[in-house]
């Protein structure tokens, strides 16, 4: 495992919290079930909520086992963590915040979990690059900042296996944008202000 750097020329937007204060990451099932990290403060990440992670990854369960998942916009890289407590081969996590990325870092070594790559640079310049395909992709971005419907294109350009899952994260309220062609919505549901969804790609 390791932590890679690269220029990052677009500036985001970090996910923010209303607190400020360094907060603790807490790993609902699986082999690291119960187990506490503490992770970036609330004003650089918003993690995914422990209600929505434990909703969505029981909608994954029957999937999970085995895939390569990618992490993009990670924060405290929950959904990465998550996945791979529950079966998951291997994560890539993206983070843009220089500090949240090490904090994965240094957690992923605490948990010697060297399946992993930790980027620390922009995810838009991240799916520029030369793709590789992922089963599972977490899209968390910051709300209100990341073209969604760009972002999805952009992934649907060489970074998706055959048959995947994409896991989409947004603002409760804003507009669903067009997926791309061959994407289904599976599963769509609300909480608090958030809205979360898992779309399914199918490929040639």
């Amino acid at each position: 495992m390791r932590m890679r750097r690269f220029l990052v020329t677009m500036p985001l937007m970090a996910k923010r919290s209303s607190r400020g204060q360094a907060g603790t990451l807490r790993i609902i099932g699986g082999r690291w079930r119960g187990r506490r990290f503490p992770c970036a403060p609330g004003n650089v990440t918003r993690p995914t909520g422990d209600r929505i992670r434990e909703t969505v990854f029981n909608w994954l369960a029957p999937i999970i086992d085995g895939t390569r998942c990618l992490d993009l916009f990670a924060g405290t890289g929950a959904l990465g963590l998550e996945a791979l407590s529950r079966g998951a081969k291997e994560a890539l996590f993206v983070e843009q915040e220089a500090c949240a990325a090490r904090r994965i870092e240094t957690t992923l070594r605490e948990l010697e979990c060297f399946d992993t790559d930790v980027i620390a640079g922009d995810a838009l310049q991240f799916l520029a690059g030369t793709p590789r395909t992922f089963d599972i992709v977490f899209l968390d971005p910051p709300f209100g900042v990341i073209d969604m419907e760009n972002l999805c294109t952009l992934l649907d350009k060489g970074w998706l296996a055959r048959d995947s899952t994409i896991y989409i994260e947004m603002r409760r309220g804003d507009a669903m944008p067009p997926l791309p062609p061959g994407w289904t919505l599976t599963r769509d549901k609300t909480a608090g202000q958030v809205r979360f969804m898992l779309a399914r790609r199918v490929g040639d």
